[in-house]
C-alpha cells in the first residue's frame, strides 16, 4: 500500500474530527513497508525525527513531530499512564539516567501502518495535523557523505588514555572498583555538513546484527548509531536482557576470525569482564523478577570486532519500565562496578560529557518496550561529528591494547565517513 494512500486516508479521518472533542485520539491507515524511511525522513522539514530498527530487523519505528515530551523517567511514566494502549513513546535516555528525551510522536510509521496521535483540543489538533500532512515530501536520494575529514582529534589523546587507565588499575588494585568502563570521544571536522541520515544508511548496509537509530532535533543536530547491544526487551511480563562484554578483533578471513573467537571464549580477562556484568544484572533484577535464566556465552561477530554475549531471561513481577530502566541502566558493561564508584570515577576522569552516549535508545508502550544501549554512536552537528567508543578496564587490562580496541569500535561508524582511526592520531583517509 503506497504511503500517499495512507496519507489520503488519514486526511479523511482528520476532517471527520468534530469540534469540542477533548482528550487523546489515535488514527491509523495501512502504509506498506518502510524500506525508504531514512530517505523519506531526510526529505521532511519537521523535527524531531526518530528512526529505530531492531537488531533482528523485525521491528522498525519512524517518528516525525512531537505531541508531548517527557524529560525525566517519572514524567514518562506519568505520561504513558494517561495514554491508551496505542500510545507509544520514542527517544533516548541519558547515560546517567538523570534526563531523557522521550516523546509521543505526531506521526509514527510502524508495522506497515502510518499512525497519527492527537492530544488536547482534538479539532484544533486535527487542523494543525492536516497542515502538517500537506507539507510532507516524497523520499529523495540521500546526499553523499563528505569525501574526507579536514581535522580530527581524540579526547583524551593516547597519553591521556594511558594515564586514565593507570588510575583505574590503581583503584581496582586498592579495592575501590572491580571494573570501570572508560570512553573516548573522537572529534572530526568536515569541509561541508554531514547528513546523519546518510551516515546511518551507510552503517545499516554494512554493520549487521545491530540496532540502528537516529534522533534528529533539527536540520543540523542529530544523534546516530548502530549498536550491537540490547538493554532490554519487555513483552508483557516477559523480560529479555543480556551481558555484552569482552572483545576481540574480527577478520574478513573466516578461519582467522574463528581462531580469535575461540581465544576470546577461553580468555580469562574477557570471561571475567563478562561474568561481572552477568552477576550485576542478575543482582539488580532479583528483586523485580522471578525465574532468572542465564544462557551460555556465545560469540557475536560484527564488522570490526567480536564480543562475548550471554542472554538473560526472566519474568517480571509487574510491567514497570521506569523500574526496569533504573535497575539496568547504566549496566556494568558501559559503566563498571560498583556502579556508584564507577560513575564517580568516570565523572572525575573523562574529559567530556557522555550525554546520550552509552545511555539507551528505543521505545515504550503499555504492552511492550525495547531499548538498545546507545553504543557505536556519534553526535552530528553541521560539519562536525563526535564519534564515541569505550572499553572495560579490569585487573589485567593493558592501556595500549584497550586503545586498539576502542579504535576498532569507533571505526565501525567513523570509517564510513572517511575517518580511518589508527595509532595515537586519526589521520585523514585518501
Amino acid at each position: 500500500m503506497p504511503l500517499s494512500f495512507a496519507l489520503h486516508q488519514l486526511q479523511r479521518q482528520l476532517h471527520a474530527v468534530s469540534p469540542g472533542q477533548q482528550g487523546f485520539l489515535h488514527l491509523s491507515a495501512a502504509a506498506g513497508s518502510s524500506s525508504e524511511a531514512l530517505a523519506w525522513l531526510a526529505a521532511q522539514s519537521l523535527w524531531p525525527q526518530f528512526y529505530w530498527q531492531a537488531r533482528e530487523g523485525n521491528e522498525t519505528l519512524i517518528a516525525l513531530g512531537e505531541v508531548v515530551r517527557a524529560e525525566t523517567l517519572a514524567q514518562a511514566a506519568r505520561l504513558l499512564n494517561t495514554l491508551p494502549d496505542a500510545g507509544c513513546l520514542v527517544g533516548v535516555n541519558e547515560f546517567a539516567l538523570q534526563r531523557c528525551y522521550l516523546f509521543l510522536p505526531r506521526l509514527l510509521w510502524r508495522r506497515e501502518r502510518l499512525n497519527v496521535f492527537l492530544c488536547g483540543d482534538l479539532c484544533q489538533q486535527a487542523q494543525a495535523t492536516l497542515r502538517l500532512l500537506s507539507t510532507l515530501q516524497p523520499a529523495v536520494p540521500l546526499p553523499a557523505l563528505p569525501a574526507c575529514p579536514s581535522a580530527c582529534q581524540h579526547s583524551p589523546d593516547k597519553q591521556g588514555w594511558r594515564e586514565s587507565v593507570a588510575l583505574a588499575l590503581q583503584a581496582i588494585k586498592a579495592g575501590e572498583l572491580e571494573k570501570v568502563v572508560l570512553a573516548r570521544a573522537t572529534n572530526v571536522s568536515f569541509p561541508e555538513p554531514l547528513s546523519p541520515h546518510s551516515l546511518l544508511a551507510a552503517s545499516r548496509e554494512v554493520n549487521h546484527h545491530c540496532y540502528h537509530f537516529l534522533l534528529a532535533l533539527s536540520p543540523h543536530q542529530a544523534f546516530v548509531g548502530s549498536s550491537p547491544e540490547r538493554l532490554y526487551h519487555r513483552q508483557g511480563l516477559a523480560l529479555r536482557t543480556e551481558a555484552l562484554a569482552g572483545t576481540c578483533e574480527n577478520s574478513k578471513d573466516a578461519l582467522q576470525a574463528s581462531l580469535w573467537a575461540e581465544a576470546l571464549l577461553a580468555d580469562e580477562k574477557n570471561r571475567r569482564e563478562n561474568g561481572l556484568v552477568v552477576e550485576d544484572i542478575c543482582q539488580r533484577l532479583h528483586a523485580v523478577t522471578q525465574g532468572l535464566d542465564v544462557a551460555p556465552a556465545q560469540i557475536v561477530r560484527l564488522r570490526k570486532v567480536q564480543h562475548l554475549r550471554r542472554e538473560i531471561q526472566a519474568r517480571l513481577h509487574q510491567p514497570d519500565d521506569k523500574q526496569i530502566l533504573q535497575q539496568l541502566q547504566p549496566t556494568a558493561a558501559v559503566a563498571g562496578l560498583p556502579r556508584k564508584a564507577a560513575l564517580n570515577f568516570i565523572h572525575r576522569h573523562e574529559p567530556f560529557s557522555r550525554n546520550w552516549y552509552a545511555g539507551s535508545v528505543g521505545w515504550l508502550s503499555a504492552g511492550e518496550s525495547e531499548f538498545s544501549v546507545a553504543l557505536r554512536s556519534a553526535w552530528v552537528e553541521k560539519s562536525s561529528v563526535r564519534f564515541f567508543a569505550g572499553a572495560g578496564i579490569v585487573a589485567g587490562s593493558e592501556a595500549d591494547l584497550e586503545w586498539q580496541e576502542i579504535n576498532q569500535k569507533a571505526s565501525g561508524l567513523a570509517s564510513l565517513a572517511g575517518v580511518e582511526i589508527a595509532g595515537g592520531s586519526c589521520p585523514k583517509s585518501n
